[in-house]
């Protein structure tokens, strides 16, 4: 049957695949039958139920793992993740919402990653309906019942399942999902964080134990009953059932022991020369230390605020969560959806984050962006592009009582110089003669419209203009009072006079001192104006 099993997997890869560039397993391990499962998995699996801080981590890694909501998406040509359509009717996404009659995602998801995160592996096993290719249904199934079959090859010839009583079910590369943190020393096989501390995982189990058994004989250390003669099977056993029948257990704590013919001998160990609570705490900073995973995670609280128990979720969730969702990710991506043929091309499934947002993060970088827009249409760049480029939302420009045939030609112009000598006239402005100088593609929409105008300022303002406002009153000078009202053509001219928009460079007062009123500020140009 061993041979029968492996002959038709390895046969099978043998067609299928490509012949790896060197060998990864002996030609023994190829013809071998796996009747010997990996060792110790099943002692890893059920530590998690004997020792406490074991159970406390992998149910939160598991828990937060399985909560995570998914959904699928069609890609986009711009390879974009904002650019993506989200599929909401697939047979890959209801599979993956329920994936057996039996189970929803959530708690599919939870047990598979407790064997991930207890022995470093997850497996699926894919059940199809006779006569289709379309899997119908996801089961996972323990780690320490699946053995892979290698490959010389191929690699992978397949797998083979070993149910409870022992039948062997050879399933081959299409019919299984397999997830696993990598093992160093086996590429066929993974490794989790248990295996790093068995024997603390040991010693905190029978230090719990031993306490037990403490309590139950009487809370006292154990010691020794000598007697001078040498007993007969009759007299001992007479002796340790009236010892255990007066004296062992709680309820017959502290009574006072009669010897005939024995002397009692303590033992002098007790709980604090054990020092158990020391062995306990060191324990579950071991395991911690193995998992990665913090104190407070666990629910140790001994110094926290909220600060620092937002900064930790946070931590928790972009350490620990995140790496497992895009095990994940990838066993969806690359293992299952390809199963589902041409319906699930240009298809990904992906994850909503699970990290929480940050809120002071978030506004201050609304902040920089927003002073970054308004830097670059204040320089005279086109303000919708400036937000689509710097991530803003799209914003209407203009003023809500303007022309909106006034508004639609300057943004011809400004998105379509070559259409200045045409829309410009429209706007008020006039056009040079035929004579003026041409200008050639390279140059900047600031360079043509200032050939356009006869005028060589570098920073063109088409359709506005700039005014001096100054505070006219008995206290103002006579230069800032006789230049209130003055129109400039452009910015440069005016923070030329203005610096940054505010302050007269002739000012009296500012000669002294004090600090000038005026500034510039834009205007529409009134049609025909020449000022």
């Amino acid at each position: 049957m061993g041979k029968t099993l492996l002959g038709s997997l390895t046969a099978l890869a043998r067609r299928t695949a490509v012949e790896t560039p060197v060998p990864f397993t002996s030609r023994g391990a190829e013809r071998a039958l796996p009747f010997m499962r990996p060792a110790g998995m099943e002692q890893q699996m059920r530590a998690m139920g004997s020792v406490g801080t074991l159970f406390s981590i992998v149910n939160r890694t598991s828990n937060a793992t399985a909560m995570v909501d998914w959904k699928l998406w069609r890609k986009a040509k711009s390879g974009l993740k904002e650019d993506r359509v989200e599929v909401t009717s697939h047979a890959a996404l209801d599979l993956w919402n329920k994936p057996n009659p039996f189970m929803p995602r959530q708690e599919f998801v939870e047990t598979f990653q407790q064997h991930v995160d207890l022995v470093g592996e997850g497996w699926w096993v894919i059940a199809r309906h006779p006569g289709s290719t379309i899997p119908l249904e996801l089961w996972p199934v323990r780690p320490d019942r699946m053995t892979p079959v290698p490959s010389q090859k191929a690699f992978l010839a397949g797998y083979i399942y070993t149910s409870p009583d022992g039948e062997q079910v050879p399933l081959g590369l299409d019919e299984v999902v397999f997830l696993r943190m990598p093992n160093p020393l086996d590429p066929y096989r993974g490794m989790g964080p248990v295996q790093s501390v068995l024997a603390d995982l040991d010693a905190t189990r029978y230090s719990a134990e031993w306490n037990r058994n403490f309590f139950l004989n009487s809370a006292e250390p154990g010691g020794i009953i000598e007697v001078p003669t040498p007993l007969s099977d009759p007299d001992f056993d007479q002796l340790r059932d009236r010892w255990n029948e007066q004296h062992r257990g709680v309820a017959n704590a502290h009574r006072v022991a009669i010897l005939e013919h024995g002397k009692w001998i303590d033992r002098k160990l007790s709980q604090r020369d054990m020092q158990f609570v020391e062995l306990r705490a060191v324990s579950r900073a071991v395991l911690r230390e193995a998992y990665g995973i913090s104190a407070f995670a666990l629910g140790e609280v001994t110094d926290i605020n909220r600060a620092t128990a937002e900064a930790s979720k946070a931590w928790f969730a972009d350490q620990l969560t995140v790496p497992r969702l895009e095990r994940i990710k990838a066993a969806l991506n690359f293992d299952l959806l390809p199963l589902f043929g041409a319906t699930a091309t240009g298809l990904e499934f992906d994850y909503e984050s699970p990290v929480p947002a940050d809120p002071e993060t978030e506004a201050a970088q609304l902040v920089a962006k927003s002073s970054a827009a308004q830097s670059l249409i204040e320089a005279g760049a086109y303000g919708p592009e400036v937000l689509a480029a710097i991530g803003l939302p799209a914003i209407a420009f203009g003023q809500p009582g303007a022309d909106p045939n006034r508004e639609l030609l300057i943004k011809l112009v400004t998105r379509a110089p070559l259409l200045a000598p045409t829309i410009l006239p429209m706007l008020g402005f006039d056009v040079p003669a035929a004579g003026a100088p041409a200008v050639t593609p390279a140059n900047s929409f600031k360079a043509l419209a200032a050939q356009l105008l006869d005028d060589g300022a570098p920073d063109i303002d088409n359709a506005m203009r700039w005014v001096v406002v100054a505070e006219d009153d008995d206290n103002t000078c006579a230069p800032c009072s006789e230049n209130n009202g003055h129109l400039y053509r452009n910015r440069e001219q005016a923070y030329k006079d203005y610096p940054g928009g505010t302050g007269y460079v002739h000012c009296v007062g500012a000669e002294h001192g004090n600090d000038c009123r005026c500034k510039v500020v834009k205007r529409r140009a009134p049609k025909g104006d020449e000022s």
